[in-house]
């Protein structure tokens, strides 16, 4: 059972960055994609990004693309969202996923999901 514990949450101003880790145990990571998801007070769990299991390519939904920055280090089982010049809309609890599909599209779902950890950017 691979388990993903998240860390790297906590309050910034606007303008702001982040740097979140996900590190994974009981399995290695190098043959899965994995991902970013967050979820803001009231609203429904979204995608953020994803990066394939080689670290090969990713992907980065566009209220992200040129802020956010998804890599991972297989030796070290963990992957990296960097999150620079923060919006108070970015606040939310951001979580790690795991998809057993290698090639990070995350078109059938997602297999394991860590806990979460807490973002929030004030304005």
């Amino acid at each position: 059972q691979v388990q993903l514990q998240e860390s790297g949450g906590g309050v910034v101003q606007a303008g702001g960055s982040l740097r979140l880790s996900c590190v994974a145990s009981g399995g290695t990571i190098s043959d899965w994609a994995m991902g970013w998801f967050r979820q803001a007070p009231g609203k429904e769990r979204e995608f953020v990004g994803s990066i394939r299991s080689d670290g090969s390519r990713t992907y980065l939904e566009d209220f992200v693309k040129g802020r956010f920055t998804i890599s991972r280090d297989n030796a070290k089982n963990t992957v990296y969202l960097q999150m620079d010049n923060l919006k108070p809309e970015d606040t939310g609890f951001y979580y790690c996923a795991a998809d057993s599909n290698p090639t990070g599209l995350w078109a059938y779902g997602t297999d394991y999901w860590g806990k979460g950890t807490l973002v929030t950017v004030s304005s």
